[in-house]
C-alpha cells in the first residue's frame, strides 16, 4: 500500500467508522457467539501471499462484527464508559502516523514536554493541589517536586504507586536497621484499603510483594478513618510496617467514596503512602459543583483518574499525579542506564524522561489526543457532557423509585444507579439480568452485596439520550413484568400441589 492508496483507502475507514457510529443503534450491545467463534470464519494459516483490501476489508462485518461488544452503544450500561470523540481519534491517528517512542526527552522532545502541559492543565481544571503541579512554585517560590503523566490503565497507577510506597518505606526501613536485606524489609509491610476496592489493589500487592488488607466500610459503602486507625494500630502491635493505603473515590460496584477528611490525617501521622484511586469518578471533578467529593485530596501522595472514561478519550489514557516525584522515580529506574539510553539532555536533570515515572520503558505519544479533546471541546464541553450522564442518570433513578417492585441499593452518585427486586430472592435478579442480556436491546452487569446480586445501570456511551434510557427502562420494566408473572404462577402452582 503506498501513500496513493492510503488516501484512498483512508478515507473510506474513515468513512466505515462515521457509518459505524451513526448507526451503531442497530447493533445488540452485547455480542452474541460462542467461544471459539472466530475460528471458524478465518483460516487455520496466515496467508503466504498478499491479499487485496477490499477482501480484508470485508472481512471487517463479516468475521469481526459478530464479535464486537459495543461500548459505544446507547443501551451499553455496563462497567463505566469507555471515552470515544472524533477529536481524540484523530489525535490516536496522529499519534500511530508519528510512531515515536518516548522513552526520554530526546527520543521525542513535543511527546513529553505536551505531556507535562496538558496534565499541568488538566490538574489546574480539577482543582488538584499545586503541590501536584509541574509547572508551578510553592509560597516561597520554590519548584515543586511533583507532576503528571500518563499510565495505560488505573491499575498501573495503583502498581505504579504501590512500588512507589515500597521504595520509600525500604528505605527508611534499612535506614533505622542497616542489617536488614531488602527482602526482609518488604516482608514487614502491609498495604490497605476498603472491601469495595477494585481487584487491582489486591493484584497490585501481589506484583508488588506487599500483603494487602482490605477494611469493612459504613453503611455508604465508605473507608472511614476509625477502621484503618484501629488495623494500622494492630499490624504495628503485630510487627508489621504500613507503607501504603489506596483510598477509592467512585467505587467500581456502588460508585462509593472513601472518607478522605478522615483518612489522610491518619496516614500522615503513620508516615503511611496514600494513593487516590478515582479512576470514573475523578473525571467529575472538573465540575464545581462536584468538586466536594474530593476533598481531602490534599492529603494524597498519588491521584489517578482515567481521562479514557467520561473525558471523551480513547483508551488508554489514565492520568496520574504525584506530589514528591523522587520516590517514584527510584522505584522506576534501574541501577545503571544502558548506554544506549543515556543523553546529554537527561544529564542535566532539566528534563523529564517519562521511562522512570512507569512499569514500561517504551511509551505512545498519548497525550496528542487529550491535547485534542481539551482544545477541541474546552473545559465547557466537557462539563456539559459529564452533567447529561448524570442527569440521564437521574432519570433512569426516578422511575425506580416510582415502582414498587425494585429497591435502590445504595445512594445514587453521579451517572451509576443499583438496583434489586423486591420480591424474590437472589435467583430472580440473575434471571432478570440474565434475560435483559439475551434480549440483545442492552446490556447490564451485576455486582454483589452480602452474596447477593445486585444489578448495575450506568450511563456511558456519549451518544445516549432520554430516548434510550426511557426505551432502557421499558426494556427492564417489561422483562420483569414477565418474570414476575411466571413466578406468581409458579408459586400458586405449588400451593395447588401442597393443599
Amino acid at each position: 500500500m503506498d501513500s496513493d492508496e492510503f488516501r484512498r483507502r483512508g478515507k473510506e475507514m474513515i468513512d466505515a467508522i462515521a457509518d459505524y457510529h451513526d448507526s451503531i443503534r442497530d447493533r445488540r450491545p452485547l455480542a452474541d457467539v460462542t467461544p471459539g467463534y472466530l475460528q471458524e470464519l478465518l483460516p487455520r494459516v496466515a496467508p503466504e501471499q498478499p491479499e487485496q483490501w477490499d477482501d480484508v476489508f470485508k472481512d471487517i462485518e463479516r468475521a469481526i462484527m459478530p464479535g464486537v461488544t459495543h461500548w459505544h452503544h446507547p443501551q451499553f450500561h455496563a462497567y463505566y464508559p469507555a471515552g470515544f470523540s472524533y477529536p481524540s481519534l484523530l489525535g490516536e491517528m496522529l499519534c500511530d502516523a508519528i510512531g515515536c517512542v518516548g522513552f526520554s526527552w530526546i527520543a521525542s522532545p513535543a511527546c513529553t514536554e505536551l505531556e507535562t502541559i496538558v496534565l499541568d492543565w488538566l490538574g489546574k481544571a480539577l482543582g488538584l493541589p499545586e503541590a501536584f503541579l509541574t509547572n508551578e512554585s510553592d509560597a516561597s517560590g520554590k519548584p515543586q517536586c511533583g507532576g503528571g503523566v500518563i499510565q495505560g490503565s488505573a491499575s498501573e497507577a495503583l502498581l505504579v504507586g504501590v512500588l512507589a510506597a515500597r521504595t520509600r518505606s525500604v528505605k527508611k526501613l534499612q535506614e533505622k536497621d542497616p542489617s536488614l536485606s531488602v527482602q526482609q524489609a518488604m516482608d514487614k509491610l502491609i498495604a490497605y484499603a476498603s472491601d469495595h476496592v477494585h481487584s487491582a489493589f489486591q493484584k497490585g500487592g501481589l506484583l508488588a510483594g506487599v500483603r494487602t488488607r482490605t477494611l469493612p466500610t459504613d453503611d455508604e459503602f465508605s473507608l472511614r478513618g476509625d477502621s484503618l486507625k484501629q488495623a494500622i494500630e494492630e499490624d504495628i502491635k503485630a510487627g508489621f510496617v504500613p507503607c501504603f493505603v489506596c483510598a477509592t473515590l467512585g467505587t467500581t460496584s456502588f460508585c462509593s467514596f472513601d472518607n478522605l477528611p478522615e483518612i489522610g490525617p491518619i496516614c500522615q501521622e503513620n508516615d503511611v503512602w496514600l494513593h487516590i484511586d478515582a479512576a470514573y469518578a475523578g473525571g467529575a471533578l472538573i465540575c464545581p459543583e462536584f468538586r466536594h467529593f474530593g476533598n481531602g485530596i490534599e492529603f494524597a501522595d498519588s491521584f489517578n483518574f482515567n481521562a479514557h472514561k467520561w473525558f471523551l478519550t480513547n483508551f488508554d489514557c489514565s492520568c496520574m499525579w504525584v506530589k514528591n516525584r523522587a520516590p517514584l522515580i527510584t522505584a522506576m529506574s534501574p541501577i545503571t542506564t544502558p548506554a544506549f539510553l543515556r543523553n546529554a539532555a537527561s544529564e542535566t536533570g532539566l528534563v523529564t524522561d517519562y521511562m522512570h515515572w512507569e512499569i514500561p520503558l517504551g511509551r505512545r505519544f498519548r497525550s496528542l489526543k487529550l491535547w485534542f479533546v481539551l482544545r477541541l471541546f474546552g473545559i465547557t464541553g466537557i462539563q456539559n457532557h459529564i452533567r447529561k450522564h448524570i442527569e440521564l442518570a437521574k432519570r433512569f433513578e426516578s422511575y425506580m423509585k416510582n415502582d414498587n417492585r425494585f429497591r435502590i441499593v445504595g445512594k445514587r452518585h453521579l451517572g451509576l444507579v443499583c438496583f434489586q427486586l423486591k420480591a424474590g430472592d437472589d435467583e430472580l435478579n440473575r434471571k432478570l439480568l440474565k434475560q435483559l442480556n439475551a434480549s440483545g436491546k442492552l446490556h447490564l452487569v451485576s455486582t454483589e452485596l452480602e452474596g447477593k446480586a445486585v444489578l448495575r445501570f450506568v450511563i456511558c456511551s456519549a451518544q445516549t439520550e432520554e430516548k434510550d434510557v426511557d426505551f432502557s427502562w421499558q426494556v427492564i420494566s417489561q422483562t420483569t413484568t414477565a418474570i414476575l408473572s411466571r413466578k406468581k404462577k409458579e408459586d400458586e402452582g405449588l400451593s395447588k400441589q401442597h393443599q
